[in-house]
């Protein structure tokens, strides 16, 4: 990431994407464990670090046919949920379904029920291959989830995945992004396992922990994944997280990057030197406002601690 920018170059349009921040509770965990996967080092975007299970929206996750399927959200329930009264249904829909099937992609994790209401249970060999040869298919876009669907007699619970956030890659950037975050629950009886095409390493781990690691140089987390476990890291349960969300008007957040001496600061819309005046939100003292890039290392950190 660098600051320098050609002005006579227009910023390149973000892709649509979505991300999946899967949580689960286990008798070890204080409160709550969150899925990070590790990127492939081979990766133009992101390599080596450890994020969400995610990717961008493909024109068939925006099918029509897939409405029928989409449990009991509407296109309309899904854009009032975004907050994003300028999509269309489709689109809003499409998000969802993306979620889904990069979730099922990355991690094998599918989130999603049979017709009469009955969880998915891997633990049977032969279901467990079943649906692995089912995701490699979808992996070689030889079958949808659609096609998916009415194989296995599923309905993808879209109401399971709670909108959380909603992050945009910088101008800067040659690659960018539009994400939308999700919360969602592990649904029982499935274990992730990473595809080693995009991600090569799976991890629970408590948001702590991982902010934890992050800080001693032995994780590596990109801003949103930092601000996203900070956030979950301040929350003492599930339901607590759950009522975070949803008491959370989602708006785009555009981090601005800047360069200060041979550091580069990439600073949130809630720091006080945020300049992008239509995005800019009340400062958060309590909050991690900005990450510091100097050598390699990545610091987050609040703006009194600059």
């Amino acid at each position: 990431m660098t600051p320098e920018k050609n002005e006579q170059t227009p910023p390149v349009a973000p892709l649509d994407a979505a991300t999946v921040m899967l949580i689960r509770e286990t008798p070890s965990a204080n409160p709550f464990e969150v899925l990070l996967m590790r990127r492939h080092a081979r990766q133009s975007f992101m390599a080596k670090a450890f994020v969400y299970p995610g990717g961008q929206l493909d024109d068939a996750d925006c099918h029509p046919d897939l409405a029928a399927v989409a449990g009991n959200m509407t296109g309309e329930e899904a854009k009032q949920s975004l907050n994003e009264s300028d999509i269309s249904h489709a689109k809003a829909l499409g998000l969802f379904f993306t979620a889904v099937r990069e979730t099922f992609e990355e991690s094998g994790i599918l989130l999603a029920r049979t017709t009469s209401g009955r969880q998915l249970d891997f633990a049977d060999k032969e279901t467990r291959q079943r649906f692995a040869r089912y995701r490699a298919m979808i992996l070689q876009q030889e079958m949808t989830l659609r096609d998916l669907a009415n194989k296995e007699r599923l309905v993808f619970q879209l109401n399971d995945l709670q909108p959380y956030a909603r992050w945009v890659t910088p101008e800067i950037e040659k690659k960018r992004f539009d994400t939308r975050f999700f919360l969602a629950t592990m649904p029982p009886g499935q274990k992730p396992v990473h595809d080693s095409r995009e991600m090569t390493e799976t991890l629970w781990i408590e948001p702590e922990k991982a902010l934890l690691k992050q800080k001693q140089g032995g994780m590596l987390l990109m801003p949103p994944t930092v601000k996203t476990l900070e956030e979950m890291a301040n929350q003492s349960s599930l339901p607590d997280l759950s009522s975070h969300a949803s008491s959370t008007t989602i708006q785009p957040i555009m981090p601005q990057v800047s360069a200060q001496g041979d550091s580069i600061v990439i600073k949130l819309p809630h720091d006080p030197e945020y300049t992008i005046a239509e995005l800019k939100q009340p400062h958060r003292p309590d909050e991690m406002s900005r990450v510091v890039i100097q050598e390699g290392r990545f610091r987050a950190l609040k703006y009194e601690e600059q």
